[in-house]
């Protein structure tokens, strides 16, 4: 299982970390070069989504093919979560006949509903537990 863990490096700002020696900069909206854990969610479901459609999209398109996934969704300050998240995948499928692009776009919904954990996570809803340890 691959460890994480946040540290705070200065006020409104904390790194996340991980094992594989990866680290993520993490703060306030008005916190210059850093991402705020909504932004991280959002972008956690749509490279899950992109994760889950490589194999499929690799092999009917070529290991060179581009995609660009656009991720959005307003939080609802009132009751602090994101009601809904909107992605939008940028996908180039003019080099296949109409109907070869069909069935593609079936195998990359089917590819992300199947196995995008994090967008699978979200839809079921999740329990979190927090124990905080004080010396």
């Amino acid at each position: 299982m691959t460890e994480l863990w946040v540290q705070r490096t200065g006020a409104r700002r904390y790194t996340g970390h991980n094992d594989r020696g990866a680290h993520v900069l993490i703060g306030s909206q008005d916190v210059e070069g850093v991402f705020t854990p909504g932004e991280l969610l959002k972008i956690a479901v749509a490279g899950c989504s992109g994760l889950s459609t490589d194999i499929p999209l690799a092999r009917r398109l070529g290991d060179d093919y581009d995609v660009t996934i656009k991720v959005s969704g307003d939080a609802d300050r009132d009751n602090e979560v994101y009601p809904k998240i909107d992605e939008v995948m940028e996908l180039d499928l003019s080099e296949l006949d109409p109907e070869a692009a069909k069935r593609l776009l079936v195998v990359v919904e089917r590819a992300v509903d199947k196995v995008c954990t994090v967008g699978r996570t979200l839809k079921a809803g999740t329990e979190v537990n927090l124990d905080i340890q004080a010396d």
